[in-house]
């Protein structure tokens, strides 16, 4: 689908932590490093450039990890953008750890998470984390001492707001009891809505619902499927579709679509001019749930 002209503001706003507005379409900073999510990009002066054509197409809400590369994420981002624009969201993520490609295991120990923290303050170039969320609860330790000490950094003014990742209803109830939680980034896409409770809850409650993996795919996004069907009658790609839906879904939802690529940043964008009626996506949704 083409569009003369792109900006993320026709997305609609969203109010993160009540205090920090937001176009609700974003970008997901993961692509942007090596094979696997781990070492350096092949091309990082490309990186680069889709960084900075992010925040020209009206983005400002960006998310990425101190576990992405590891480091490397984060780095590239304050090469390419800082000083930062005024509205400039950066969310980031800690406590998983890295032992090579697509490799991840959680570390929740209270002293690693204040030196995620820490590290990704230096890395980013800045004196508080908008958004800092907790990539993933670590089994092995409490809840209740991870987030104690991102409680103290909060206080401290080295976070503004805290949010979770990959959590159910009772976890997030669990989490707020230490501080409030303002986010929730769980996977979730038209195709695998496992976590639709979680995004009820969310729309309920007004947390910003941060959808990773929000493009489908699997048999409903095959040539020829339900969903490629209906992106050729609009004009547009399944990709622009599937964002055009979360969009839709819900008015917390913040899909955070990411690439490595301006032309692919571009048409993901573009998913903002997708309009169908409420009986299209009706059918849709219904072709999603027969196509498990």
């Amino acid at each position: 689908m083409a569009t003369k002209e792109l900006h993320a503001a026709a997305s609609g706003t969203f109010s993160l932590g009540g205090d920090l507005t937001i176009h609700r379409l974003g970008y997901g900073a993961m692509r942007i490093t090596g094979e696997g999510i781990w070492g350096e990009p092949k091309d990082p002066e490309t990186a680069k450039q889709v960084l900075r054509r992010v925040v020209e197409l009206g983005v400002n809400f960006i998310d990425t990890a101190d576990a992405y590369g590891p480091d490397v994420s984060e780095r590239l981002i304050a090469e390419a953008l800082y000083p930062y624009p005024k509205d400039l969201v950066i969310a980031t993520k800690g406590g998983l750890t890295r032992q090579g490609p697509n490799k991840w295991l959680p570390v929740g120990r209270p002293e690693y998470l204040q030196q995620c923290v820490e590290l990704s303050l230096r890395r980013l170039k800045v004196e508080r984390i908008d958004l800092w969320q907790l990539h993933r609860i670590d089994p092995k330790v409490p809840v209740e001492e991870s987030l104690g000490v991102i409680k103290e950094l909060q206080k401290q003014g080295k976070i503004r707001h805290v949010g979770l990742s990959e959590v159910n209803e009772k976890e997030i109830e669990q989490a707020q009891k230490v501080l409030p939680i303002v986010s929730v980034q769980n996977q979730y896409n038209l195709g695998d809505r496992r976590h639709e409770k979680v995004v009820e809850y969310a729309t309920k409650h007004k947390l910003g619902f941060i959808p990773w993996f929000p493009v489908a795919a699997g048999q409903l996004a095959r040539p020829g499927g339900p969903l490629d069907s209906a992106a050729k009658k609009h004009n547009a790609t399944v990709a622009q579709l599937s964002l055009a839906w979360l969009l839709h879904h819900s008015p917390v939802m913040l899909p955070i679509p990411g690439t490595s690529s301006v032309k692919h940043l571009e048409e993901n964008i573009a998913s903002v001019d997708v309009k169908l009626s409420a009986e299209e996506w009706k059918a849709i949704e219904e072709d999603a749930k027969k196509s498990k």
